[in-house]
């Protein structure tokens, strides 16, 4: 099927109708590779070469004949994998805020997620479940039980123990240490 695309740019169904992909941009990713970057240590050169090795033990030649380009990222950092933990804490309490709930989260519940949910070899990858464990499982549960309604206010924090704590309404120890 890939190779049809890539080749002839289109693909044909099982009841004859096709898709044109003369215009079209795929991008794909993987963490073949994974090893070498995080091992870090090499130039940004040598680094792709290596890369592109390790690619031929799991791609046949004539799929790779038809890629454009490899680009190689580097390994995120905690900071980033938290720049991003930030935007989908943002989401859910957009969402949140559509059901009629305000929510927050303080710094250190964004800090265990990211504790959660960073991993050097994966990225920001489990930083999805992470969130969906954490918080919105519980608020969902929390939601449907009855427990969080529509108009409330909640604080999502953690405990020193990491321990995930819901707080209704505005606790004056707890705001001081939010984040939107």
């Amino acid at each position: 099927m890939m190779l049809q695309i890539l080749d002839d740019g289109r693909l044909t169904d099982s009841l004859g109708r096709t898709v044109d992909f003369t215009n079209t941009l795929i991008i794909m990713t993987s963490n073949i590779g994974g090893g070498i970057v995080v091992g870090g240590g090499v130039n940004s050169d040598r680094t792709k070469e290596l890369v592109e090795e390790e690619m031929k033990h799991y791609f046949r030649p004539e799929f790779l004949n038809r890629v454009d380009e490899t680009i190689v990222f580097k390994q995120l950092t905690k900071a980033e994998v938290k720049e991003i933990a930030t935007i989908m804490l943002r989401d859910v309490a957009a969402r949140a805020r559509e059901m009629g709930i305000e929510l927050q989260v303080t710094e250190r519940f964004k800090e265990r997620v990211v504790e959660e949910g960073f991993d050097e070899s994966y990225g920001a990858r489990p930083l999805r479940r992470a969130i969906v464990r954490l918080l919105e499982d519980t608020l969902a549960d929390k939601v449907l039980s009855g427990e969080i309604k529509q108009g409330d206010s909640v604080i999502v924090d953690a405990d020193l123990e990491g321990n995930v704590v819901f707080v209704l309404g505005q606790s004056s120890s707890v705001a001081a240490a939010l984040v939107t």
